[in-house]
């Protein structure tokens, strides 16, 4: 299962939210490519990273920043918020992500989605984020009454091959994954999934690590790193990670 260290991007710095609320913010460093290279050198295989103004704009805001940490990195990075055009995704693959993430585009422009996926293949992913399981948009301001589930199947038959799922009423929490949820999702839209939210002790990340065979094959770990419970080191051990070989339209695990 592969571990992705999360750095979300908000106004040039590297933050987390409680619950997805602006209002809630914890800024943990104002060079977030420096957090890149620290979590590189402590053995991250792939990063996340979020444009949280992107996501509330509803527009790619810190392509300049994402570039930079693309370059500095030197492993895959997959990118998402704020991802609403065709020229947003081209725009964020010509910067050098590995793989576009569409959220809110999922539920209001499904021909972006298939269509994005005929021309990138696995460079697309899709991001449900969901409260009670139902899903949230524009920045998990909004819900709309689509069942997460629903929608993870409608997107597998679209064409995406891989869902990025965030029960948001666990993120930043440090309350611990929904695992029910987790693993509803998984087995409901049959392709795999990585999980996001509420990651707070290494037996969370072991527990997820069991539902590999469902379908789970990587998590996003944000304020448990920073706030040092745990260190990514830890993490891949529990989490069991092989390496990956990135190649262009895909990865080959090694």
């Amino acid at each position: 299962m592969i571990v992705f260290p999360a750095i979300d991007l908000r106004r040039g710095r590297c933050v987390r939210l409680y619950q997805g609320r602006p209002e809630k913010e914890t800024v943990y460093s104002g060079d977030p490519v420096a957090i890149a290279r620290k979590w590189v050198q402590e053995g991250a295989s792939w990063l996340h990273v979020v444009d949280l103004d992107g996501a509330f704009a509803g527009r790619v805001q810190n392509l300049g920043v994402i570039r930079e940490i693309i370059r500095a990195a030197g492993v895959p990075v997959q990118v998402g918020g704020g991802v609403r055009t065709l020229a947003d995704i081209e725009a964020l693959l010509e910067a050098g992500a590995a793989r576009v993430v569409l959220g809110t585009a999922a539920v209001a422009d499904p021909d972006l989605v298939a269509g994005a996926c005929r021309t990138y293949g696995e460079a697309i992913a899709v991001g449900i984020d969901s409260r009670d399981g139902l899903v949230a948009i524009k920045g998990w301001l909004d819900l709309s009454p689509r069942r997460a589930v629903d929608l993870g199947r409608e997107m597998g038959d679209l064409g995406i091959r891989r869902i990025i799922y965030t029960d948001i009423s666990r993120d930043g929490t440090l309350q611990g994954p929904n695992l029910e949820a987790i693993r509803e999702m998984a087995a409901g839209c049959g392709l795999p999934v990585i999980a996001s939210g509420g990651i707070a002790e290494l037996r969370d990340v072991a527990a997820l690590r069991e539902l590999e065979p469902s379908g789970v094959e990587g998590v996003i770990i944000g304020r448990a790193l920073y706030n040092g419970r745990f260190t990514l080191a830890e993490a891949l051990a529990a989490a069991g990670e092989v390496k990956v070989a990135f190649k262009a339209g895909g990865e080959t695990r090694c």
